[in-house]
């Protein structure tokens, strides 16, 4: 993890994306093209959709609380998955059986400001934390990226007048880091998202 991105790097994406910012999912799953990964989530059928920005009328007309619209496409050796709305990403029931052989790192956020950062690794949830409280870790290495985190713009301290302004870059800062995939504006706009409805695993 020598890659010194940080939030700083990420403003862009609430300046271009709004609206995706507002309630999303961002998955990395390592090792799976995008059709392997729509069907290890249990999609039937899938469709195509050019550019990030296509994904979001289709996920509020077709999402619910059994099923969610996903998105996922190629980025070298890494499915990157969208969500607008969505959380499939940070659900354990799904990515813990994902992750078994290979890295998955998601960061979530809704539209009550609830929101999680999770690496799955091998079965295994190494790390989670919500980014508005990233004081607060748990996982089988809660405080393996204490440096990394800071790095890339958490506060980690617990006061009351801590810095969060940027905790939502800081997580795309973060999944950068771990995963090595850089996300870029022109990136998100020509990317052709292989898309379907994913059944929500329950408990």
């Amino acid at each position: 993890m020598t890659d010194m991105t940080t939030a700083a790097g990420y403003a862009w994406f609430s300046e271009q994306y709004e609206e995706l910012m507002e309630a999303y999912c961002i998955t990395l799953v390592q090792g799976l093209a995008p059709e392997e990964l729509l069907g290890a989530l249990g999609v039937g059928s899938a469709s195509r959709i050019a550019g990030v920005a296509g994904l979001g009328e289709p996920s509020y007309r077709l999402g619910g609380d059994d099923e969610l619209f996903v998105g996922a496409a190629s980025l070298g050796g890494w499915s990157l998955m969208v969500e607008y709305n969505g959380y499939l990403g940070v659900t354990d029931e799904a990515m813990l059986p994902l992750s078994r052989g290979r890295t998955v790192v998601s960061h979530f956020r809704n539209v009550n400001a609830v929101d999680h950062f999770c690496w799955y690794q091998d079965g295994a949830v190494r790390l989670h934390f919500e980014p508005l409280f990233p004081y607060h870790r748990d996982g089988t290495h809660p405080d393996e990226l204490v440096t990394v985190m800071r790095e890339s713009g958490f506060d980690l301290s617990d006061a009351d007048d801590r810095d969060f302004d940027e905790h939502n870059e800081a997580a795309f800062a973060l999944a950068h880091r771990i995963t090595g995939v850089r996300l870029a504006p022109e990136l998100l706009a020509s990317a052709e998202f292989v898309c379907g409805l994913a059944p929500v695993p329950r408990t």
